[in-house]
Formats: C-alpha cells, sequence, structure tokens
C-alpha cells in the first residue's frame, strides 16, 4: 500500500469520535504517525467529566493496524494544554508535520435568547482552540525555519462549516466561530507560506454526535452502501491537504461531503456604485441600491446555499 504520509508526524485535535477519529486513520493509514488528541467529554455541549478513553481508544486501533500513536487528553483552548500538545509530538516523534484541527463543541440558541455563556463557550473550543494550537505549530515551524535556514514542511487544516457559509438561523456562536476560523486560516497561510508552511480549511458536512439530529432523516444510506454523509467520505481530503502532492494548495476553503469536493471562490465585488457628488446622501443611496436589492428577493448568500445542495427541501 502506498503510504504518501510516511515519515511525517501530525496531531488531529477533537480526534475521539467522529471526523477526527476517521481524520486519524486515514493519516495512520497512509503512514503517518498520529497525536490523537481529545479531551474525551460526553456531551457535545462540552459538558460531563474529561476522560482519556475516547483518545487512548482510537490511538490503540492506530497501534493494533501498525501505525505509531500516542493520546493526548487536553483542552486544546486552554493556552497551555494547547503548548503541552505541541510539546508531545515534537517529543514524541521528533518533530511536527501537520496539524489539524478539528475540536468543537455546540450549544444551539436563537440570537434572542443566546446567554454569555453560550456564546463565549463555543467561540472559545472552536476558535481560540484553532488559535491556540496554530500559534505554539507555527512558532516551531518558524523556529525550524530559522535553523535550517530554509522552509519546512508544515501542513495546517482547519475545520469550519456551511453553518459560516449558508448562514445558520439557531447557531450564532457556532457560524461566528467558523468564520473566524476562514479568517484564521487565510492569515495563517500568508504569514506562514515563506516558511513551507500550507494552511487550509474544510467545511465537512457528516453525520457524527454533533450533527445526529441534524441530519436525522437526511440522505441515511439504504443497505449495506457508504453513509453518503460517513466521516470517512471526508478524512481523504484532509490526508490530501496533509500531504506532499498539495504543496502548492494554500489558503484555500473546501466543501467536502459524500464523494464531493467544492473549492469556494473568495468573495467578489457582486455590482459598485458611485456617488455623482462628494459623498453619498441617505436619498441616492435609496435610489442607487433599494432597486438593486429588490431585483433580489433571496440573498447570494442562499443561492449559494442551493448550489451546494445544503437545503434539504
Amino acid at each position: 500500500m502506498s503510504q504518501p504520509l510516511a515519515g511525517l508526524s501530525a496531531i488531529v485535535t477533537g480526534a475521539g469520535r467522529g471526523l477526527g477519529r476517521a481524520e486519524s486513520l486515514e493519516l495512520a493509514r497512509l503512514g503517518a504517525s498520529v497525536v490523537v488528541n481529545d479531551f474525551g467529554q460526553p456531551g457535545r455541549d462540552g459538558s460531563g467529566e474529561a476522560s482519556a478513553a475516547p483518545a487512548e481508544e482510537v490511538a490503540a486501533e492506530i497501534r493494533a493496524a501498525g501505525g505509531q500513536a500516542v493520546a493526548h487528553l487536553g483542552d486544546v483552548a486552554d493556552h497551555e494544554q494547547a503548548r503541552a500538545l505541541v510539546q508531545l509530538a515534537v517529543g514524541t516523534y521528533g518533530k511536527l508535520d501537520v496539524l489539524v484541527n478539528n475540536a468543537g463543541i455546540l450549544r444551539d440558541r436563537m440570537i434572542f435568547s443566546m446567554s454569555e455563556d453560550e456564546w463565549d463557550s463555543v467561540i472559545r473550543v472552536h476558535l481560540k482552540g484553532h488559535f491556540n494550537t496554530t500559534h505554539f505549530a507555527a512558532a516551531h515551524w518558524r523556529a525550524r525555519a530559522k535553523e535550517s535556514g530554509g522552509p519546512v514542511y508544515g501542513r495546517i487544516v482547519n475545520t469550519s462549516s456551511e453553518a459560516f457559509l449558508a448562514g445558520s438561523a439557531g447557531q450564532p456562536n457556532y457560524a461566528a466561530a467558523k468564520g473566524g476560523i476562514v479568517g484564521l486560516t487565510t492569515s495563517s497561510a500568508l504569514a506562514l507560506g515563506k516558511y513551507g508552511v500550507t494552511a487550509n480549511a474544510i467545511c465537512p458536512r457528516a453525520r457524527t454526535r454533533m450533527t445526529e439530529d441534524v441530519f436525522a432523516g437526511f440522505n441515511e444510506p439504504t443497505g449495506d452502501e457508504l453513509d453518503p454523509l460517513a466521516p470517512e467520505h471526508v478524512a481523504p481530503l484532509v490526508s490530501y491537504l496533509a500531504g506532499p502532492a498539495a504543496g502548492n494548495v494554500n489558503g484555500q476553503l473546501l466543501v467536502v461531503h459524500g464523494g464531493m469536493v467544492a473549492v469556494v471562490e473568495r468573495p467578489r465585488v457582486a455590482a459598485k456604485f458611485d456617488t455623482a457628488k462628494e459623498a453619498f446622501s441617505y436619498e441616492e443611496l435609496d435610489e442607487l441600491l433599494s432597486p438593486y436589492y429588490a431585483d433580489r428577493p433571496a440573498s447570494e448568500t442562499f443561492a449559494a446555499a442551493e448550489v451546494l445542495g445544503l437545503k434539504k427541501g
């Protein structure tokens, strides 16, 4: 079996279940040594006692298949625990080559009902968690590049969501965090490219513990076929972005699910209006913009959602 990731070491966060588990197994199958991180709380909202069991079980599964893996019980949203995670990878395997950020929680609520804690907790785990691990991984790669006098091998794969692309009425905290992750990704791509490091983000659609109610009754498999929303459809793209073949892929956002990968363009200007005077007035903007939007009853966001097949109806 071809192992394009042989000799590489990887961290996967939130890897005890669902997408992170599938990504860890696929990275290991292709030759990477993996640090399996998971805080191990049973509730998808981040509730319950932390447990090493989910991460340990995935690491044991990788080792049983002949691969190399160690488990890490840690909260990536905690700055020092994220530092320890990167140090574990470097100490165990001599270096870090790949960082896959996947850890997250859900605390869904409409914007008018959401509490401050529900907002803060989701932003903390998703967005700050992505920042923390990226910060320490980036410092590692920068130091190695300075020591070697040239580029090193580094790959970041971040996890955004279609909730950012198409909106999600009951998930203002989650959608905001996932949008922030895209901004973090493109900024990291620009900052780290000179060191040989790429940073890309994916918007995966998968049936996991976090989405079981969202996708209930949606594209469910019949017979023995692979679930169209199985995490195993997402893992190969993560491995590709982590591998040497994707060296020229940087700062990109890709939607992936069920045998489909879509490359998302960066926002483009749809229309431009110039004032006929020194500065716009309310009346002039009304004359220009109101007719423009009157011809577009659905926003461009929802049009994009339809193209990507995000709506159930």
